[in-house]
């Protein structure tokens, strides 16, 4: 798997994604500043929403081969500005996350991620029933063999 950097509001679920995809079965805990995995980068949500901390992402992602843009399902409100897509010269997919709870809305969450610049791919997952952990970790497998020829 090619390294991955994680990007969402606080609370969209970057670190529990970011074990699970890394099958390292750490526990999730508050991700206070920027944290290298072997094969993932993780950030704290108050980076990608506040824009004093947008040059610490843009300077990290040049460590990722592609860029995760995270967008909880059952969240409401928008936490992205438009575009924001537009600061990364990296492959970049969205990720909409939590799909699994009662209140998700997956065509809201969709849409922001468009809205913050996202085109396609758009992954619909949820780490609570794996609901599109497979279909994730093939597009991030094919990637990576696509950057070795």
């Amino acid at each position: 798997m090619k390294k991955v950097m994680l990007l969402g509001a606080a609370g969209a679920g970057k670190t529990t994604l970011l074990h699970v995809l890394r099958q390292d079965g750490r526990q999730t805990e508050k991700t206070l500043t920027i944290e290298f995995y072997d094969g993932g980068i993780d950030t704290p949500g108050e980076y990608s929403q506040i824009p004093r901390f947008y040059s610490s992402l843009m300077v990290t992602a040049m460590e990722a081969s592609v860029i995760l843009i995270l967008q909880d399902a059952s969240n409401a409100m928008l936490s992205l500005p438009p575009g924001f897509r537009g600061m990364f010269n990296k492959p970049v997919a969205g990720v909409v996350t939590k799909v699994d709870r009662a209140d998700a809305d997956r065509e809201r969450a969709c849409r922001y991620l468009r809205q913050a610049g996202v085109k396609k791919p758009v992954f619909f997952v949820s780490v609570v029933t794996g609901e599109g952990l497979e279909e994730l970790i093939e597009y991030l497998e094919e990637g990576r063999e696509s950057n070795e020829q």
